[in-house]
């Protein structure tokens, strides 16, 4: 009896004669012409895997004929896909604003303009101007958090952690940080504050319990190898209940009773007041510094709704002492992310807060949402088999930002006749452009909150797509 893989079998010796060879496909219109668009090494390879995969198909028996249009069109599909990037953007569908998945914050329109420009020549990146000698990159950014923050220094380094580190290794190395048992937080990634602070050469040293630490456990730990009194804010989680913490104030007056440091890492990097839209238990950095905190440490692409960096600021001596660490040169951002966050500050001192997408769509009501759901929903009934209503429901921040904390929001919960709602879902994600929404109770959910307005009419073709 013949194995399905006998490649003696007349129908399988068959299948494999009618296989063209390579140069005769490349010779042929369609791949040509597509040979034109990405160039002949990729069509050359895509040729030879999809001729590799007819061959294994034929000999595991689950291929019954070689059509040479679908050979065509398996090629083309593989060249075009080698070709593309693979970072490629997509429609956020999922109510999360700052997806961390999804590359958290999108960018204001001014920012990429900024960035673009910085990126197509030359700038004045480490060039002073007025002087014409060379300068220093962090100057741009500087002045801009000094104007919006009040911060005597600033500095920018590529993200929070390693902010944090950098912070911990100049003040800290080979002495002490008191921190609270209850703020030894880890954050996405297994960023670990115990991890950060030992990599750093500092030695942790925990008072209090997990939910209470009073002022008097620091003052009981400080000895004479003390440096820094750490403060965390715990932007991903919440004790409630039975809890205490000391205020800024009465750790910065016990830091300079004993001429210590007092340095926080705020996270999310919410520099105004977001009570207003919502946004509940994120202090803006400038509580801290007005409070005397030394140095303050929070992402540039969460709150703040930048690019993604490490922002520290504070009172210039422990940041020129920071400047000068040689690790600083490792962890410095490039022109592009100083474009971008220079632009993203600079809408802040303008006061137009509604151009910072983050922000945008964290101000939107449920009322706001709720037409264009409306008329989603809609365009998606009208397709056969498909059942779209609007019900209400909730955002989130995302990012690790506001545990706890919903926006409401109006949701387009989608059913089909014959495909699941992962099914669905799986479809939306395979479109072009790729549609990321959430399943919950056997429906695909929709959240136009993160859904950019020109981006609703593909998401209605992607549904037209579906049969």
């Amino acid at each position: 009896m013949n194995s399905p893989r006998d490649s003696s079998r007349p129908e399988v010796g068959n299948l494999l004669r009618q296989i063209p060879a390579v140069d005769e496909l490349l010779s042929r219109e369609m791949l040509l012409e597509l040979e034109g668009r990405v160039g002949h090494r990729l069509v050359v390879e895509a040729t030879r895997k999809v001729l590799q995969s007819l061959r294994e198909r034929i000999l595991s028996g689950s291929l019954a004929s070689v059509s040479g249009e679908w050979l065509e069109k398996e090629i083309l599909g593989e060249a075009e896909t080698a070709a593309g990037f693979s970072l490629q953007p997509v429609v956020n569908a999922t109510g999360v604003i700052l997806h961390t998945n999804l590359g958290r914050a999108p960018l204001a329109r001014e920012a990429l303009d900024h960035l673009a420009q910085a990126a197509a020549g030359y700038s004045n990146l480490e060039y002073d101007l007025e002087r014409g000698e060379r300068g220093k990159r962090d100057a741009h950014t500087d002045r801009l958090f000094g104007q919006l923050l009040g911060a005597e220094r600033a500095l920018v380094v590529n993200n929070n952690a390693a902010a944090v580190f950098l912070a911990l290794n100049t003040l800290a190395e080979g002495s002490e940080v008191i921190v609270s048992r209850g703020e030894l937080i880890e954050i996405g990634g297994s960023f670990r504050i115990p991890d950060v602070c030992a990599k750093s050469g500092a030695l942790l040293r925990e008072v209090g319990t997990t939910n209470r630490t009073r002022s008097s456990d620091y003052a009981a730990a400080i000895t004479e190898r003390t440096r820094v009194l750490l403060r965390v804010h715990p932007s991903n989680f919440r004790i409630v209940g039975f809890t205490e913490r000391p205020g800024l104030d009465e750790l910065v007056e016990l830091a300079r009773k004993h001429r210590l440091l007092v340095m926080e890492d705020v996270g999310s990097g919410c520099v105004v007041d977001l009570s207003p839209w919502g946004v509940r238990d994120e202090p803006p950095a400038t509580l801290s510094l007005k409070a005397g905190v030394d140095v303050v440490t929070f992402s540039g692409d969460k709150l703040l709704g930048g690019p993604q960096a490490g922002i520290l600021v504070g009172k210039r001596e422990p940041l020129e002492r920071i400047r000068k660490n040689p690790l600083f040169r490792a962890l410095r951002v490039d022109k592009l992310t100083i474009a971008a966050l220079e632009a993203t500050v600079s809408l802040y001192l303008r006061g137009q807060l509604g151009s910072i997408p983050a922000l945008r769509m964290m101000r939107l009501s449920r009322v706001e949402i709720t037409p264009r759901a409306a008329r989603l929903a809609e365009r998606v009934s009208a397709r056969p088999g498909f059942c779209a209503v609007v019900h209400e429901g909730d955002s989130v921040m995302g990012g690790g930002s506001t545990p706890g904390q919903a926006l409401p929001t109006a949701l387009v919960a989608v059913t089909h006749a014959r495909h699941s709602a992962q099914e669905l879902e799986q479809m939306l994600r395979c479109h072009k452009p790729p549609i990321i929404a959430r399943v919950e109770e056997n429906a695909l959910l929709l959240d136009l909150r993160t859904v950019f307005e020109d981006q609703e009419d593909e998401i209605a073709r992607a549904f037209e797509t579906i049969s």
